[in-house]
């Protein structure tokens, strides 16, 4: 009872602002408002990479088919929405869920599920074509704290500001990538939710021929990759970058294929992903460095442009963002082929010293590269990895993650794995929002849409507390439902209940007594206060195809113990002959020098050392001692410990 109390406490928390939904969305389905305190701003750029070139040797029609002429994505930030109150002519815009040019877009689908194109437009027209974010384009960035968020009413402000801290918060970076199919904004739900909770989360839209569609603007420089005919039909200057098939293979995503993963193109597509997050940090850097405007004059994505609005980036105050990121430890997390390209870019510690963490959403385990296919770091950083039970069920990606999991564990962080139950390899995405009862009744998803997007967000709020530097956390008032807390599964005891037959492996779920669940569905829905299920933020029931008592929704299969808790973490827990050993931000001049001194037997005048350092931005504990390919300070100051100081 007391847990089923504080998650309601939790979910009834007063979320930001969100912009009105107008009477020519009513017809047509819709995405969750946000439960965060902040409201969510969203912004869309396209600029040309620093340094156009192909991928591999891949060709489809004579030219390569892999190549990095602009970087596109969307960026979800917290906002402040008060400008909407003073100027009662200025009415919130919101960009639309489907990516512009719409029409081309379902054509794009229509290609990648290999269907025709006129039913697969028509039926997208008649249910999402004009669905829009529940975020508002081109808002003013949040200048005002959690703490000091006010309690919204239904309607947007009429004369209140929102009130802003003295000194304006900074915000930590989250970089997201989509799976097969996806775009910039096929789990903006996810990106949303953690846009409101204080982050700012940059989604990428992959141009690798992983996504149905994309379309890509040539740079009034012309400069690119390589030679390019452009079609002669579209005058406006872009070109569109659509869905790849392994050739001889198309269905290397199968578990059923004999055949396997094209690992050719596959690791090709992850070395351009993330030859693109680089970019898309080149730019971050810009603007954190108060270079907004030569951002707005570089960018592609403006009227006139293809897949632009004709908003583009009018009304940004870039002066606004100005030192207002956390470019240290950011994030990186991605969805299926998304996971992969993470688990990727956090082994590259050298390439990528800014990613403190990654989190992994159902990862497709048999295209992520093995140590040594790419790069021979292995995993030194902490991870969580949530899971369908759809994919749960395919023994070869559940074991590629387990090893993933250990190897996380071998580099000595913190790694949690867990199975979000009743869901399938969709249900972390929009579409599983957008389209409940084709999910239900084809997929077998059993959990309620809605709470598998909450379930992800906040297992990665807490995931996220846990690792990152304190100063990243401090103040936030993130939802906290003891997830990770969540009893472990004995090893290899994993539930059967809902295995579907070798042919539906990975895709669906197996639901004994369907027809009786839905008729006993039905009549949950009526009588809603008898139900032990989680809520939403008004306190509405999120029933399932099965009722999952809360506190009860996940299954974790690994998770650090206590002793790893306190060596890997960033709390103050680890009790030593010195005492308690704590974990602050310091600073180090040089990195790479080595200090031993078995003699220090005292905590302060081992703190003490540690601070005469002025460049360390965080130290933590290890096991062992870090591979010598990374620039580490190690400190010994009692023969039995090793003191890791790590350079970021």
């Amino acid at each position: 009872m007391e847990s089923e109390k504080q998650h309601d406490d939790n979910h009834r928390r007063q979320p930001g602002q969100s912009p009105p939904r107008l009477l020519r969305e009513i017809p047509f389905h819709t995405l969750p408002n946000y439960s965060g305190p902040y409201s969510v701003g969203i912004m869309e750029i396209e600029v040309p990479v620093r340094e156009p070139r192909t991928f591999s040797r891949i060709k489809r029609n004579h030219m390569h088919a892999l190549r990095m002429d602009t970087v596109l994505f969307s960026i979800f930030y917290p906002c402040d929405t008060s400008s909407y109150a003073f100027d009662k002519r200025k009415r919130p815009s919101k960009a639309t869920w489907l990516p512009r040019p719409r029409a081309l877009t379902c054509k794009g689908y229509a290609k990648f599920f290999s269907l025709p194109h006129l039913p697969v437009t028509a039926y997208i027209a008649a249910t999402t074509m004009f669905t829009k974010l529940p975020a508002f384009r081109n808002a003013k960035l949040a200048s005002n704290s959690t703490e000091a968020a006010p309690h919204p009413s239904t309607s947007l402000p009429d004369q209140d500001t929102l009130p802003e801290s003295k000194d304006k918060p900074r915000f930590p970076v989250i970089f997201f990538s989509h799976g097969l199919g996806g775009s910039r904004t096929c789990c903006s739900a996810v990106c949303g939710e953690l846009a409101s909770n204080g982050f700012v989360v940059i989604a990428m839209e992959h141009r690798d021929g992983s996504g149905a569609r994309s379309y890509v603007n040539i740079p009034a420089s012309g400069k690119l990759a390589s030679d390019l005919n452009i079609d002669k039909a579209n005058p406006k200057g872009s070109y569109r970058a659509d869905y790849i098939f392994p050739l001889d293979n198309a269905l290397d995503t199968s578990p059923n294929n004999t055949r396997g993963v094209d690992i050719e193109l596959r690791h090709a597509q992850i070395e351009m992903r993330m030859a693109e997050i680089e970019e898309a940090y080149f730019v971050l850097q810009q603007l954190n460095d108060g270079q907004g405007d030569l951002i707005e004059e570089n960018n592609l994505r403006k009227k006139g442009n293809a897949g632009a609005s004709s908003k583009g980036l009018e009304d940004i105050d870039w002066s606004d963002w100005e030192g207002r990121l956390w470019l240290r430890s950011a994030t990186a997390m991605g969805h299926s082929f998304g996971g992969a390209t993470t688990v990727e870019i956090v082994r590259q510690g050298d390439r990528f010293p800014y990613i403190g963490q990654g989190i992994l959403l159902d990862a497709w385990g048999q295209a992520t590269p093995k140590v040594g296919d790419i790069t021979h770091q292995s995993l030194r950083k902490p991870i969580l990895a949530i899971n369908s039970e759809a994919f749960m069920h395919w023994p070869e990606n559940f074991r590629k993650l387990t090893e993933i999991a250990q190897e996380v564990k071998t580099g000595g962080a913190l790694c949690w794995m867990m199975t979000i139950k009743g869901s399938t390899h969709l249900s972390q995405t929009d579409f599983a929002i957008l389209y409940p009862h084709w999910m239900s009744f084809f997929m077998k998803t059993m959990v309620n849409p809605r709470r598998a997007v909450y379930l992800t967000a906040n297992s990665s709020l807490e995931f996220l507390r846990q690792v990152m530097p304190p100063e990243f956390t401090a103040g936030n008032v993130w939802v906290d439902e003891g997830i990770l807390q969540t009893e472990t599964l004995i090893a290899n005891e994993l539930p059967r209940d809902h295995q579907p037959d070798d042919k539906w492996i990975a895709s669906h779920l197996r639901v004994p007594n369907e027809t009786r669940l839905r008729i006993a569905k039905g009549i949950r829905r009526r009588n809603p206060k008898a139900s032990t299920v989680a809520t939403d933020i008004n306190g509405k029931p999120l029933f399932g195809l099965v009722d999952i008592p809360l506190g009860s929704e996940v299954w974790m299969h690994q998770c650090p113990n206590q002793e790893e808790l306190e060596c890997c973490g960033t709390k103050p827990v680890r009790e030593t002959d010195f005492g308690m050993m704590p974990t602050v931000p310091l600073r180090a001049k040089t990195p790479g020098i080595e200090i031993r001194d078995e003699a220090l037997s005292k905590l302060s005048e081992f703190h003490a050392l540690i601070c005469s350092f002025d460049q360390v931005q965080e130290y933590r504990i290890f096991r062992d001692l870090p591979s010598p390919d990374e620039a580490y300070i190690n400190i010994t100051p009692h023969p039995t410990w090793v003191e890791a100081v790590k350079m970021v």
